[in-house]
């Protein structure tokens, strides 16, 4: 069975430690750990995770995922889900379905997180629930 990829943008690797009043107190590792178990324990597949502070990374990613036929594409994109015009061209040019996933919800924050470019262009949109959002998202992964 084909991998599900889980795709983390700039500043995901200061969770735990970032705003925990927004992020919350848990790590990406801790957050990616449980979700190797519930992949591996409940649905019997592989997880690809990674994270970058870099866009040009997480383009290649994208292609990287689509080349490997991955069966879907978990996608935290940070602050760049609201800027990135190559990530939402990136998404509609690759045929891996894409879920957008924010830890909090980006619809009661600052007005320009309102706007959000990888949500346009994704299969669907899981946030507002920190780390339950990922969870959520790889169970919808999994029903795709």
């Amino acid at each position: 069975m084909a991998a599900i990829w889980i795709l983390n943008g700039p500043g995901l690797n200061l969770l735990g430690q970032r705003e925990p009043h927004v992020y919350g107190t848990e790590t990406l590792d801790a957050i990616i750990e449980g979700l190797r178990q519930e992949a591996s324990d409940v649905h019997d597949v592989e997880l690809v995770a990674r994270q970058t502070n870099h866009e040009g990374v997480l383009l290649d990613w994208l292609c990287e995922a689509d080349a490997a036929k991955a069966r879907a594409v978990i996608l935290n994109a940070g602050g760049l889900s609201h800027t990135s015009v190559a990530l939402h061209d990136m998404i509609r040019g690759i045929s891996v379905p894409v879920i957008a996933v924010h830890l909090s919800n980006t619809a009661a924050r600052e007005s320009f997180r309102r706007r959000d470019l990888v949500a346009a262009a994704a299969r669907g949109t899981l946030g507002g629930f920190g780390s339950l959002s990922y969870r959520l998202a790889l169970r919808a992964a999994m029903s795709l």
